[in-house]
């Protein structure tokens, strides 16, 4: 069985005419599940805007709301079933949302998460916290978790930010701060980037979509975080650019495909 999942931060709920974009993209790429950040007002009028863009991808959502109003969430695309799902706001700035779905290789656990965009420490905290939550054989953990990787040097890219911005990446000491994807790598989570990815991996900024804390550094704050017995079946992961990808969001769609 081939599986694609998509993960996508939609900046504010697709606001300012941008929601029929990401919905065509979608649609056209047609994943087998998406994974959703930033859908401002998805929670309103019982969800209704969550069940009008699940009801023409033809999917199944599982929304989590966020106390900072930026709800995520994840899609399924039947004929997958889904046989748990969680939506979790505790100790989370935002929140995640986490199914799991029958497949030929055990059950998949797929959580959407957005993790603080603002501080290193909290972020840190909520990254160690949802990776011993998670830790079933198959499990991918992915969304926009504002955070740098340690395998890679980041002090040039981040001398271009405005000060504002480049300290949400500095530890107290002024370092750049990769702790909480080094957390999740500590606790067995592998970077599907490093394993399949395709291309520099950049997530952040789109060329049309705004933007302006990331200014022109680009950098890579979407991930897909998966457990060694599930990273071992990721064959491709690729930055979705082109089209709509380029102003729909602030940042591009990430996907992957999994053998299961």
């Amino acid at each position: 069985m081939t599986l694609r999942l998509v993960t996508w931060n939609i900046k504010t709920g697709g606001s300012g005419g941008r929601l029929d974009a990401v919905v065509a993209l979608l649609a056209r790429e047609r994943p087998d599940i998406v994974a959703l950040q930033e859908l401002r007002d998805f929670q309103r009028h019982d969800h209704q805007r969550m069940r009008e863009v699940a009801g023409t991808l033809g999917m199944t959502p599982v929304l989590a709301p966020s106390a900072f109003g930026q709800p995520v969430a994840v899609l399924v695309r039947p004929p997958l079933t889904i046989t748990h799902r969680s939506a979790v706001r505790w100790r989370l700035h935002h929140a995640a949302a986490a199914v799991t779905v029958p497949t030929p290789a055990g059950p998949l656990t797929v959580v959407s998460t957005h993790l603080n965009p603002f501080r290193p420490y909290r972020r840190l905290r909520e990254a160690y916290w949802l990776a011993h939550r998670y830790r079933a054989p198959l499990t991918l953990i992915t969304g926009d978790l504002n955070s740098l990787d340690p395998q890679t040097g980041h002090s040039e890219r981040l001398s271009r930010l405005p000060d504002l911005y480049r300290r949400r990446h500095l530890a107290r000491d002024g370092r750049v701060d990769t702790r909480a994807i080094a957390a999740f790598q500590t606790a067995g989570f592998t970077d599907l980037w490093r394993t399949a990815g395709e291309g520099d991996g950049l997530t952040v900024p789109t060329s049309k979509g705004g933007g302006h804390e990331f200014s022109n550094a680009g950098m890579r704050l979407d991930y897909l975080l998966a457990r060694p017995d599930l990273a071992a079946r990721a064959t491709q992961a690729r930055v979705i650019r082109g089209d709509e990808a380029e102003w729909a969001s602030d940042h591009y769609p990430l996907a992957v495909t999994l053998d299961l």
